[in-house]
C-alpha cells in the first residue's frame, strides 16, 4: 500500500513533464449559490475540443496546441459565457467561472451535455438521476423520493409497497452498493418500501450502475448507486418546509462565511424529515388495514458543512442519523433499526499539475432488532469504516483514473434456527483495494479497460477483477456498446428466501462455516476454497437517437453468479460432533449456491422542454441452484412494464401533471401443501409423545417457490402547482396512489389463510414552502 501511494504521488508531480502542450481546467459554479454546475458542456469555440463537467463541476481540456482561444459555455439553464484564454506549452491554466441563471426563454436546440456524454462514454447500464428527474414521477403520499424513480428504471424490481426491497437484474438487495458522498450506506430504504433515507432536496446527482460497472467500484456483485449531495448556499440563508399526510420535512442552508467574487466561502445545509404515518393513517385512511392504518414511522437527519477555496478545491464534512420503526405489524411483529454515521470528502486541484485528486473517509453504525409474536428476538448490526483516494487525469479526450480504497467492518448476528438453537456470530474483516481505469475516446469508438485488485484480509484471499467497456459510434445517431467484468463481495444478508415478508434486514460477513464441497448443476463436485460471493457480468446493446428528442436504448445481459451465500433452508440437524457423519447440506446454517440471471431491457424516451415520456419493458429470468435443485428466487419477475409521463402547462408553465403505470408478472412463492399436528415434548423425556400434541401447528410446504402470485399493476397520478413571488415559492401537489384501487396481493397468512393486499387507493395532498 505504501509503495502504491508513493507511485501515485510521483505520477501527480511528474505527469506534466510527460504531456506537453497547454491545458485549461477549472470549476464551473452557480453565481447565485456557489453550487457546482454539473454535466454542462465546456469547449473551445471553433474547435472540436470539448468536455462536460463532472459531479464537482470540474472540467479539464488538455494537450491543446499553444495559442489564444475562446472558452465557450452554453446551456439552456444559464446565460452563455465566452472567456478568452491564452494557453502556453507545458503550462496549466486554471479558470473558475460563475454562471448566471438564464432569464431568456431559449429554444430546444442547445448544446446537450447528455448527448455529449452518450458519445464520449461507454455508458452501458447506467442511469443518472437529477432532482428534476425525481419530480417527473408522481410523488407518493405527496412526498417526492428517489426510490420512486428507481423502481421505474430498467432491471429494477420491488417486491411490495410495504417492506419491499429493491432487486436489480437478478441480484439481491445486499448485493447492491449504495454510496452517499463516498460513504457506504447499508440500509438506504425504509420499511414501507416507498421512501429512502435521502432527502430529495439534498441530492445533486445519483449515478445508478445496473451491470458491467467499471473498476472504480467494487465489493458488490450486482449494482452500484453513487449519490452526491449538494453544498449549502454560499450567498444567503434559504430553505424549505413541507408537509403531507405521510410526513413533514425541514431544510435550512446558508453561508457561515460568504462566497467572494473569486469563489471560496463556507456553507452549511441541514435536513430533517419525519413520517408520522402510524399516527395519521388511521384518521386519514380509515379503510386501510381494518382501520388500524399503516404502522410505519421514520426520522432522517442529515447535516453538511462545506469549505471552498478560491482555486476550486473543497472539503466537506457530514453526519447523519436515520431511524426506522414498525409497530405491531399486522399484529405479528415490531421492528426497529437505527443508522448513525459521519464522514468527509475532498477535492484538490494542484496548481502545478493537471491531475485532480479526490478522497473520502467515513464511519457508520447500523443496528436492527425484530420482535415477533411467539418467536425469540432476532438482532443484527454492522459497524463500518471506509477510506478512498482517487486520481484523475484528462489527456485530451482520454481519461485516466486510479486509486485505492480501504473498507473495514464488524458484524454481529443473533437469532435462533428452526430447531430453537441460538446462533450468535461476530466477525471482523478488512478489504484493501486498488484500481486503474483508462478511457480511450476516438472518433468512432470508446474503449474503457480497467482492473480492480481486491484483497480480503480475513480470508487472505486476493481477487484480481478485470473490467472492460466498449462503444462503437456507427454514425451520429446509432451506437453499439458492450461491457463485462468480474465482481466479488464479502457480505451477506441474514434474512431467508423462504420468508414471505422480509422486514428484518441484518448483515453478516461471509461465514467460513460452509460446506467443503459444492455439487454443480452438472453434478460435478467443486471444492469451496473461500466463502466470497462472485459473479461475472456480460451486457451488450445499442443506443439509437430516432430524432433529436426521441431515444431508444436496448440492452441484453447475462449474469453468472458463480458463488453466493444463503441461509440453509434444508437444515434439519445441529452442526455438532454427534452429527458430523450427516451430509453438510442438512446441518450447516449457511450454504453456497450458484445461479444465473438473463434478460433484455428496452427503453424508449421522449424528452423536450415541457414534456417527458419514458417507456420501459423488461423481460428476465432468474434461477438459483442450491446443490440439490434449481429454484426461482422470490424476486424472479419475468415481465415488467413502466410507463412514466409528465407535462408542464399553463401560461407560465407553473402547472405540472405526471402519471406512472406499472405492470409486473407474478412473483414466486412457496405454497402451503398441508398442516399437521407435531408430537408434543413440552414435558421433557417423561412426555408420552404418542398421546401428546404440540400447541403449535406444523406446516407442510410444497416445492420451493413453484407457485406464482397474480399479476401486479398500479396507476399513480400527481398534479403540482408552483407559485413564485420574489424569494418565496409555494408548491402545492395533489395525487392518488393506486388510482383505480387495484387489489394487489401482498401475502397469504399460512395459518389463517387470510389474504393481505398491497396498498389500496391513497389520495394525498402536500405543500412545500421555499424561502
Amino acid at each position: 500500500m505504501k509503495h502504491l501511494l508513493a507511485a501515485a504521488f510521483l505520477f501527480v508531480l511528474n505527469v506534466s513533464l510527460f504531456f506537453g502542450q497547454g491545458s485549461v481546467r477549472g470549476f464551473i459554479k452557480d453565481a447565485d449559490t456557489g453550487e457546482p454546475v454539473i454535466f454542462i458542456t465546456v469547449g473551445l469555440e471553433g474547435t472540436d475540443i470539448g468536455t462536460s463537467t463532472d459531479a464537482d463541476g470540474y472540467f479539464s481540456l488538455t494537450k491543446v496546441p499553444a495559442g489564444t482561444y475562446t472558452l465557450l459555455i452554453k446551456n439552456i439553464e444559464y446565460e452563455e459565457v465566452k472567456e478568452a484564454v491564452v494557453l502556453e506549452n507545458g503550462k496549466v491554466l486554471t479558470k473558475n467561472l460563475f454562471l448566471k441563471k438564464s432569464v431568456i426563454e431559449l429554444g430546444p436546440v442547445e448544446i446537450s451535455a447528455e448527448k455529449s456524454d452518450q458519445k464520449n462514454n461507454v455508458n452501458i447500464s447506467v442511469q443518472s438521476i437529477r432532482p428534476q428527474d425525481i419530480k417527473k414521477v408522481p410523488a407518493f403520499g405527496g412526498q417526492a423520493d428517489i426510490v420512486q424513480v428507481l423502481t421505474t428504471l430498467p432491471g429494477f424490481i420491488s417486491t411490495g409497497d410495504q417492506g419491499g426491497q429493491i432487486f436489480v437484474r437478478g441480484g439481491s438487495p445486499v448485493q447492491n452498493k449504495v454510496l452517499l458522498d463516498g460513504m457506504i450506506v447499508y440500509n438506504p430504504f425504509h420499511s414501507i418500501g416507498l421512501f429512502s433515507v435521502f432527502d430529495n432536496d439534498i441530492i445533486s446527482n445519483a449515478d445508478v450502475f445496473t451491470s458491467g460497472f467499471g473498476a472504480q467500484f467494487g465489493g458488490r456483485i450486482s449494482s452500484v448507486m453513487d449519490i452526491t449531495t449538494r453544498d449549502g448556499n454560499k450567498k444567503e440563508i434559504s430553505g424549505k418546509i413541507g408537509a403531507s399526510p405521510f410526513g413533514g420535512k425541514v431544510l435550512v442552508e446558508g453561508p457561515l462565511k460568504k462566497m467572494k467574487a473569486n469563489g471560496g466561502g463556507i456553507s452549511f445545509i441541514l435536513s430533517a424529515k419525519n413520517s408520522y404515518l402510524d399516527k395519521s393513517s388511521p384518521k386519514v385512511y380509515p379503510w386501510v388495514n381494518d382501520g388500524n392504518g399503516l404502522p410505519f414511522n421514520y426520522t432522517d437527519l442529515y447535516s453538511k458543512i462545506s469549505f471552498g477555496g478560491s482555486s476550486g478545491s473543497k472539503f466537506n464534512i457530514f453526519g447523519f442519523s436515520f431511524d426506522d420503526a414498525v409497530t405491531n405489524y399486522f399484529a405479528l411483529a415490531d421492528l426497529n433499526w437505527k443508522n448513525r454515521g459521519a464522514g468527509g470528502n475532498f477535492v484538490v486541484s494542484p496548481s502545478s499539475s493537471p491531475v485532480l485528486i479526490s478522497g473520502n473517509f467515513a464511519w457508520s453504525d447500523y443496528k436492527t432488532v425484530l420482535k415477533e409474536a411467539h418467536v425469540q428476538d432476532r438482532s443484527s448490526g454492522i459497524r463500518s469504516f471506509n477510506f478512498g483516494l482517487e486520481f484523475k487525469y484528462v489527456n485530451k479526450r482520454d481519461v485516466i483514473n486510479y486509486g485505492v480504497e480501504v473498507v473495514g467492518f464488524s458484524t454481529e448476528f443473533n437469532t435462533f434456527n428452526p430447531l430453537g438453537v441460538k446462533i450468535e456470530l461476530e466477525q471482523n474483516t478488512t478489504e484493501l483495494d486498488g484500481f486503474f481505469l483508462y478511457k480511450i475516446n476516438r472518433d468512432r469508438f470508446v474503449l474503457e479497460p480497467g482492473l480492480r485488485m481486491q484483497y480480503y484480509s480475513s480470508f487472505s484471499v486476493f481477487s484480481p477483477e478485470p473490467r472492460l467497456g466498449f462503444k462503437y459510434k456507427a454514425n451520429r445517431r446509432f451506437r453499439l456498446k458492450a461491457a463485462t467484468g468480474i465482481y466479488s463481495q464479502n457480505l451477506m444478508a441474514t434474512n431467508s428466501d423462504r420468508d414471505v415478508v422480509n422486514l428484518f434486514y441484518g448483515f453478516l460477513a461471509s461465514p467460513e462455516e460452509l460446506q467443503s464441497n459444492f455439487t454443480t448443476p452438472n453434478h460435478e463436485t467443486r471444492t469451496i476454497n473461500n466463502p466470497l460471493q462472485k459473479a461475472i457480468h456480460y451486457v451488450a446493446g445499442f443506443e439509437f437517437d430516432i430524432t433529436e428528442l426521441i431515444n431508444m436504448n436496448v440492452e441484453g445481459y447475462y449474469r453468472d453468479f458463480r458463488q453466493v451465500t444463503n441461509t440453509n433452508r434444508n437444515k434439519i440437524f445441529p452442526d455438532n460432533a454427534d452429527n458430523q457423519f450427516r451430509p453438510e447440506l442438512l446441518r450447516k446454517d449457511f450454504i453456497i449456491e450458484s445461479g444465473r440471471a438473463m434478460g433484455v431491457d428496452i427503453v424508449l424516451k421522449y424528452e423536450s422542454k415541457n414534456t417527458s415520456i419514458n417507456m420501459v419493458y423488461s423481460i428476465a429470468n432468474v434461477d438459483r441452484w442450491d446443490g440439490l435443485r434449481y429454484y426461482d428466487p422470490v424476486f424472479d419477475r419475468r415481465h415488467n412494464v413502466n410507463f412514466v409521463a409528465s407535462q408542464k402547462f399553463g401560461k407560465k408553465r407553473d402547472w405540472d401533471i405526471s402519471a406512472r403505470w406499472n405492470l409486473g408478472s407474478g412473483l414466486p412463492f412457496t405454497q402451503t401443501q398441508g398442516y399437521y399436528q407435531p408430537p408434543g415434548v413440552e414435558g421433557g423425556i417423561s412426555t408420552d409423545y404418542t398421546i401428546s400434541n404440540s400447541p403449535v401447528m406444523g406446516i407442510q410446504y410444497a416445492a420451493l417457490n413453484e407457485g406464482r402470485l397474480p399479476y401486479y399493476h398500479r396507476l399513480d397520478v400527481n398534479l403540482r402547482k408552483t407559485i413564485k413571488r420574489e424569494k418565496i415559492s409555494v408548491e402545492f401537489n395533489a395525487g392518488i396512489t393506486n388510482l383505480y384501487n387495484r387489489a394487489n396481493v401482498f401475502y397469504i397468512d399460512r395459518v389463517t389463510a387470510k389474504r393481505v393486499d398491497q396498498l389500496p387507493a391513497l389520495p394525498a395532498i402536500g405543500i412545500e414552502i421555499g424561502f
